[in-house]
Order: C-alpha cells, then structure tokens, then sequence
C-alpha cells in the first residue's frame, strides 16, 4: 500500500502514523476484542465501576487481563513517541506470532520518503491519519486474512544508533525476515514543498548510522 501525501509532513505525524497503526493491526488482527480507544474506555469505566458492584471471578479477570494489555500497549506508544522526538524514523515493524526472526505476519511502515517539516508548514497530522486509514480501507488489506489465534505482538524500529534511546534494545545484527505474511505500507511526500523542509529522509544520512531497535515487551493479546 502506498500514500502520497500532498506536502511536507511533521516528526509527530511520523509517530501518530506508526501508533495508529499499531492500534489498526492489533483490533484486525483479533489480538484485541475492541478498537484500542473503546477498549481503554470500557476498562476506565469498569476500574471505576468496580468499586461500587462486586463482579463475578470470571469478569474481575478478563478486567484485570484487558487493563494489564492496555498498560503495556500504552508504554509501548509513549516510547515510540519518546524515540520519534530523538531521531528520525526510517522504518517501523509489527511483527505477529512466531518470534522476531520468522514472524507469522509482519507489518512494516516505510517512511524513508517522508520530506519532514516543521509543525507551522506541514500538512496537519489529522487529514494525513485519514488518508493513510483510507488508503488501508480501499486496500482491504485484512479482510482475506484467517483469524490469528491470541499471540505475542513485538515492535521494532529504526533509529540513529546514537540516539540516546535507553527503552529499546538496539540489535544490530537484525535482517528483516522474508518468510510470513508482509504488508508494506509506503509513505511518501510530493507536490508544494518548502525548502526548508528537510528532503526525503534517504538523502539527509547515510542510512549505515541506522540500526534496529527492538521493543522489550511482547505485547500479548487477548479475547474477551
């Protein structure tokens, strides 16, 4: 799937783009019973709720299992939003089942052809959201797919190996695999460009400075 978005795009889109997709494959992918932001809000109200009704076992665990979920895909995307504000961002990688080297299912964000600018000239972050969610949408990119049994979901991204990250383990020797199911979703800039935007990311760096970083907890999913 490719998206061409019709001028300069912010380092914060750059992170919204890989969070929303993170959100967008673990609900498709059937790792989580609802949306993430319904999910977040039935489990508010259900830790709140929970004070005042006393539950049966069986839903006081699924509760406790959805928040446990919650808290570490929310640790997840505030890293990934502390590792967007260090470094660009060439690539990112949602990897499904199996282990980091032979995925089940592998989604990969390619943003090396994002032309970067700053908040006042870049396209705003929402329309760009809609139109890489519309472009997943036409794509119909799930909809063949056999459902995934609950399994363990790890994130992966590139970044300046100077970067200062401490959360991500930095793996240097990491190929991405060619086996499993891959969806690429490329995005790119094109049209009205600033100069000062900086240029595609492919031509600001060498790419050899780039290493990959793996998150440190496997997301695991879960059925209501």
């Amino acid at each position: 799937v490719s998206v061409v978005f019709p001028g300069a795009v912010s380092r914060e889109s750059c992170c919204r783009f890989a969070c929303e997709l993170l959100k967008h494959v673990l609900h498709q992918r059937h790792q989580l019973p609802l949306p993430y932001e319904q999910l977040a809000y039935f489990c508010r109200r259900a830790a709140q709720d929970g004070d005042v009704i006393k539950k049966p076992p069986s839903m006081d665990l699924a509760s406790k299992k959805c928040q446990q979920v919650l808290m570490e895909l929310e640790g997840v995307l505030q890293h990934l939003e502390v590792m967007f504000s260090l470094t660009l961002v060439p690539r990112v990688l949602i990897l499904l089942g199996g282990n980091v080297m032979s995925p089940k299912e592998l989604y990969e964000l390619n943003l090396e052809g994002i032309c970067e600018g700053s908040a006042e000239e870049s396209l705003k972050t929402a329309s760009c959201v809609r139109k890489l969610f519309h472009s997943l949408f036409v794509a119909d990119v799930f909809s063949e797919l056999k459902a995934l049994p609950v399994t363990g979901t790890v994130v992966m991204l590139q970044g300046h190996r100077d970067c200062g990250v401490d959360w991500f383990r930095p793996k240097l020797n990491y190929k991405v695999p060619t086996r499993g199911r891959k969806l690429t979703v490329n995005l790119s800039c094109d049209g009205d460009i600033n100069i000062s935007a900086s240029p595609p990311q492919h031509m600001t760096s060498t790419w050899e400075d780039y290493v990959w970083f793996q998150a440190p907890v496997t997301l695991k999913g879960f059925h209501e």
